[in-house]
């Protein structure tokens, strides 16, 4: 391998150049498996409520008692999909970490762009699908404000997740305790503008991210 600096050649070893690309790839994969664990379970979160968007609202399901269940348990689950922001922290420690420029560049961000990506579409698909639900049901009109009731309450769901480190399934198995702790946030002023600057991202990223879904589809709509 050659490599050329002004006037001046320098040639290296193939075989230094295939142990620099060998460590160079054993560091891309140390950085991004650092994360994968943590990423694969809160996509997994995530898309729960993606498929229960699609078991409940399309199609012609009667309301009934399983119905109401899984309607639970789609609001339920639904704030780990926009959850996924808040693992940005992880993102910043990496980089404070001192890691090499081009591995941030050229691995960490992509692979955490990609994981934002896919936690907020499963978000904003889900709230799609709620959407079309609501107008087969001639109630449109309440759909804005069910819209922003949901984001208030991911806002409280994430508030609660990522500081007070609870989880969707604490309602079964710490019910007590998580009522009373959601009347101690509800009363601490700084946890209630937290929550409402979390509700207006998530309001906001949902709407650019559902403008850009809605782009996609109307634009392979036309050439059909």
């Amino acid at each position: 391998m050659r490599i050329y600096n002004g006037n001046d050649t320098l040639t290296l070893p193939n075989g230094l150049m295939k142990e620099t690309l060998i460590l160079s790839l054993d560091a891309v994969w140390q950085a991004l498996s650092y994360s994968l664990d943590f990423m694969l379970w809160n996509l997994f979160l995530a898309f729960i409520p993606l498929g229960l968007s699609i078991w409940l609202f399309r199609g012609d399901r009667p309301r009934s008692p399983s119905w109401w269940l899984g309607f639970f348990l789609f609001i339920l689950f639904l704030p780990n999909a926009p959850y996924v922001l808040t693992d940005v922290i992880h993102l910043i420690q990496l980089i404070r970490a001192d890691l090499p420029l081009w591995l941030v560049t050229l691995a960490l961000i992509p692979q955490y762009t990609l994981f934002f990506f896919a936690g907020c579409q499963a978000y904003v698909i889900s709230l799609m699908n709620l959407e079309s639900f609501f107008k087969k049901q001639k109630l449109g009109r309440y759909y804005l404000f069910t819209e922003w009731l949901i984001h208030l309450l991911c806002g409280i769901g994430i508030y609660l997740g990522r500081f007070l480190r609870f989880n969707s399934w604490d309602l079964f198995i710490h019910p007590v305790f998580l009522g009373k702790t959601l009347i101690q946030v509800l009363l601490y002023p700084k946890a209630l503008f937290l929550i409402l600057i979390t509700t207006i991202i998530i309001g906001c990223l949902s709407w650019l991210l559902k403008q850009f879904n809605l782009s996609i589809k109307g634009y392979y709509l036309r050439r059909i």
